[in-house]
């Protein structure tokens, strides 16, 4: 069950936040509307007053505003929104990577909160939590009836606050009442280990620390393999949302050293920006791979485009989510926010992979486990409804099958890439050729 929220999680994550994050500013200016436009807000203020005025019952104003406003960017495309001000709060926490809390990976089940896992040296680690407890009540208040995100946003506050927890717990004959104090929590957006002889990091998320992260993962790896034993990475980019369009490229030009990384292009033919790549290859030329599926969106594909094109990594699993677009935060006033789509972004070879994704160099398939099987678990931009159709998005659309074993033994994708790196397996695409890199000559 908790392997079945957490792909739906994932899928509509993609639909809502996956995206390449660029802060734009207040004093924007457009151009004047027509007359006929102006005619046309009239009467939706004459629309406005009646629903506030003759409704059934009192309606909230607050909300047929916010509504309608949502309701004109959500007609635009899927990733256009208005923020009020606690989205735009939470907006902003998730791309800071850091928090007031408690520490826990948590999921919804049977109407409770279930803990995934708790952190490390965090305080619900440090307090007792278990992964597998159920979370029944927070500071008394049941959680039956709370989505997810309102229990997450209960747990969360200021540093130093205590929060008490009712938690069920298999094989405890009551429930367990644990206090916690809340303390800051750095999520790490890099998770690393070593594979005897292959150093392997996963991306969650492009963060402000996602680059950061992955330099430590790097140094760590250095530090556990001699140079001459290691036989390359594997950056594993699946499931993973998207976020900063900045920490995409950091993240890109850690393995290039040289050319561009990423072009984006908005609707004034001239406004195109280039983000290129600064001399130096962190790991040394040694060779690598990347993994991606349906769930890879937006950043992690202008990571895995780059590499690509400039033919420094072997792009290995299924085709990518296709989310071409940059959105830019524009602060709004009281602290609310305008998150709209500005432009799209081109790999260095100029292919927009809007509604078409990144196919890898190697297909390989990720077997469906027996609860999954029969079910539709795909996830693409080009099946959102109302989706930016991109120019070279074809019916074969984007995405794939969005699904990452929780067991690394059963990860029939990260497997094919170890046997790469070990001369186990041999393929053309492996290892790529950087003299036959792809750029655009425009």
């Amino acid at each position: 069950m908790v392997r079945k929220l957490s792909l739906l999680f994932a899928g509509a994550l993609m639909g809502a936040s996956a995206m390449s994050l660029v802060y734009g500013s207040p004093s924007s200016t457009a151009n004047a509307a027509g007359s006929e436009t102006y005619k046309q807000l009239a009467i939706f203020g004459d629309i406005f007053e009646r629903v506030r005025a003759q409704y059934v019952t009192p309606p909230d104003e607050k909300s047929l505003v916010e509504n309608a406003i949502n309701g004109m960017l959500t007609s635009l495309d899927p990733h256009s929104s208005y923020m009020n001000p606690e989205a735009a709060k939470d907006m902003r926490v998730q791309t800071k990577g850091e928090f007031g809390g408690l520490g826990i990976e948590v999921t919804m089940e049977n109407e409770l909160v279930k803990v995934i896992t708790p952190i490390d040296d965090t305080p619900a680690a440090k307090a007792g939590v278990r992964a597998g407890d159920y979370i029944a009540e927070i500071d008394g208040e049941e959680v039956r009836g709370l989505t997810l995100n309102d229990a997450v946003e209960k747990m969360r506050g200021l540093v130093n606050t205590p929060i008490k927890l009712t938690i069920l717990r298999e094989g405890a004959d009551k429930p367990l009442e644990i206090t916690i104090v809340r303390d800051i929590i750095k999520v790490k957006a890099v998770k690393f280990r070593v594979e005897n002889d292959v150093g392997y990091m996963k991306i969650t998320s492009f963060t402000e620390k996602t680059y950061d992260d992955l330099e430590n993962a790097i140094e760590k790896i250095k530090s556990e393999v001699p140079d001459d034993k290691l036989k390359g990475y594997v950056l594993d980019l699946r499931l993973n949302p998207g976020g900063l369009l900045d920490q995409a490229v950091s993240v890109s030009d850690a393995f290039l050293d040289r050319g561009e990384i990423v072009s984006t292009r908005g609707r004034d033919p001239k406004d195109i920006s280039r983000f290129d790549s600064r001399p130096g290859d962190d790991i040394d030329g040694k060779p690598l791979i990347v993994l991606v599926n349906g769930g890879s969106a937006s950043a992690s594909e202008i990571v895995a485009g780059a590499l690509q094109d400039h033919r420094r990594a072997t792009v290995v699993g299924t085709r990518s989510f296709g989310k071409g677009s940059v959105q830019t935060i524009i602060p709004l006033s009281e602290n609310g926010a305008l998150r709209l789509t500005t432009a799209l972004y081109y790999t260095p070879a100029g292919k927009s992979i809007q509604g078409k994704g990144i196919s890898p160099d190697i297909k390989v398939e990720q077997p469906l486990p027996e609860d999954l099987a029969g079910r539709d678990v795909s996830r693409g931009e080009s099946d959102l409804k109302g989706h930016i159709k991109g120019v070279e998005e074809s019916d074969e659309g984007s995405g794939s099958a969005a699904y990452v074993p929780p067991d690394p033994k059963d990860d029939v994708q990260l497997a094919y890439a170890l046997e790469l790196l070990r001369g186990e397996k041999t393929d053309p695409a492996f290892p790529p050729n950087p003299d036959k890199a792809v750029m655009n000559n425009q």
